[in-house]
């Protein structure tokens, strides 16, 4: 049986809110895109005061994609990583990967931001698997249309059993990992045996242990 380390990737792996970074870096790649800020401020706003919900504010915020074709999302993510995203990791998030890999754990990212740009978090030497939200595409272009739903809560335990199960993998999640900033991850740090949160400031840790990383 496997043993899996499990992160999220916002304010886990990296240091701010990756869709954030995105869509700052395609502003300055394409200034035009400003225009959709108002758009996404107040789609934000309309989350955070419970109007729209997770999977509609980011759809939503999100509509900057639209009309990108594949060929140019794969260079525009690419240089995203080299450029912006591997500047953000925590250097303790780094060092904790590495240090479970080598003790035998597979690496899994299980994010709820957008898979399409997580993807290139691959990079990264010791990670076996990439799990985020999933995009439409259609005619060979990006849209703003989530694919199934939002990998939050309990649908990232469940794309996780989706992709365990394709992959033929048994697992140990006894002695397996899991670190998160935020107790939206509560379902998959129920399922391991080794929970930690990460920076985590409020009282309510659930008992769960929290770890400061820089």
């Amino acid at each position: 049986m496997e043993r899996l380390a499990i992160f999220d990737v916002d304010f886990t792996l990296t240091n701010s809110e990756t869709l954030m970074e995105f869509y700052i870096f395609m502003v300055k790649r394409r200034p035009r895109l400003i225009v959709y800020a108002p758009f996404s401020i107040m789609s934000a706003l309309l989350f955070v005061l419970k109007v729209f919900s997770a999977k509609k504010a980011k759809e939503n915020f999100i509509s900057f994609i639209n009309g990108i074709s594949e060929k140019d999302m794969e260079l525009l993510t690419k240089e995203f990583y080299e450029k912006r995203l591997s500047k953000i990791f925590y250097k303790d998030a780094l060092y904790t990967l590495k240090k479970l890999k080598n003790s035998g754990c597979k690496i899994y990212l299980i994010s709820a931001s957008a898979e399409f740009y997580l993807k290139e978090l691959y990079k990264i030497e010791e990670v076996d698997k990439i799990i985020g939200t999933r995009f439409e595409i259609v005619n060979g272009k990006h849209t703003r249309k989530i694919l199934g739903q939002n990998c939050k809560g309990e649908e990232k335990v469940a794309r996780l059993m989706e992709s365990l199960k394709k992959d033929n993998i048994e697992v140990d999640f006894k002695n397996s990992y899991m670190f998160s900033d935020s107790l939206s991850d509560l379902p998959l740090f129920k399922l391991v045996g080794n929970p930690y949160l990460i920076n985590y400031t409020r009282k309510d840790n659930q008992g769960i242990e929290v770890l400061r990383w820089k």
